[in-house]
């Protein structure tokens, strides 16, 4: 089993990369794991823990917002391992703030590293997979991209534009015995704050507060998603309030459901009002 992670040497990719390197053990099964990052540090301390669980797992240096690198990283894994079987499409930064907070510029980083960077991983690794017959492209969304919330325009239009990419490559991709499923978790302890930007430091905050008070580990959704895409599952969501979110938009005629998310969105406000 070859798996590669993007954004691996940390936060939601670290734990996916040890899951998988536990789950294959248990097996009984060799598994090779590629660390694709900016942070080598990090990238080498996760490498060490996996190879300490038996796995067969190295670093390399790869900035996804860069074509070269990109493309290294493909030549990489056909040379060391003559394929890929999994590629996680993880690698992502969050961002917040109002529509006059978050300039043009902050939407074009988020959208650059979210999904066009995905765009360029997926794109790369394509013909890896179809030459040897297939593979599983596993995309990490979030929440966000289902049930949008306030103040966070640029994160929740691109994690939206990444489930509707990752559903156009289920499609399109089928043909070639190439799965595909896309990951939408709520907030989780996670470093994902580390990489925020935001100008409006109330929303900066509010959005840190959410990540302090979630109800699930990085630990726990790794294992939540390796269960589903276990089952192939498409669409994958790992909170319980998450799934409820999404079914309530899907059941609720449309004017109620905005009435309710408008009632949310007054509290948002007040309690950002606060952080100032």
């Amino acid at each position: 089993m070859r798996v590669l992670i993007t954004g691996g040497a940390t936060g939601l990719g670290q734990a996916i990369a040890l899951k998988w390197a536990e789950k294959w053990a248990s097996k009984e099964d060799e598994i090779a794991i590629c660390i694709a990052d900016i942070n080598q540090e990090r990238g080498d301390e996760t490498v060490n823990t996996l190879i300490a669980q038996g796995a067969n797992a190295f670093y390399i240096h790869c900035d996804i917002t860069t074509d070269s690198d990109v493309q290294t990283l493909a030549n990489t894994l056909e040379t060391r391992w003559g394929g890929v079987d999994y590629v996680f499409n993880n690698a992502g930064v969050a961002t917040g703030g109002s529509l006059l907070d978050e300039d043009i510029e902050q939407w074009q980083w988020v959208f650059d590293i979210n999904l066009l960077g995905m765009v360029r991983v997926s794109r790369a690794l394509l013909p890896l997979m179809r030459e040897h017959g297939g593979g599983y492209f596993i995309n990490i969304a979030s929440q966000a991209g289902l049930t949008p919330i306030p103040y966070m325009g640029s994160y929740n239009a691109v994690k939206a534009a990444v489930v509707s990419f990752s559903e156009t490559m289920k499609l399109e991709l089928a043909p070639d015995n190439i799965d595909v499923s896309v990951v939408c978790p709520s907030f989780f302890k996670t470093n994902l704050d580390e990489s925020m930007r935001s100008s409006n430091a109330a929303s900066h905050k509010m959005l840190n507060k959410f990540f302090a008070k979630a109800d699930m580990t990085k630990e726990e959704v790794a294992e939540s998603i390796f269960q589903q895409v276990d089952k192939k599952q498409f669409l994958i969501l790992t909170h319980k309030l998450g799934k409820r979110a999404f079914l309530l938009k899907k059941l609720l005629p449309t004017q109620r459901y905005i009435k309710n998310m408008l009632n949310q969105t007054k509290m948002m406000k007040r309690a950002m009002e606060k952080q100032i």
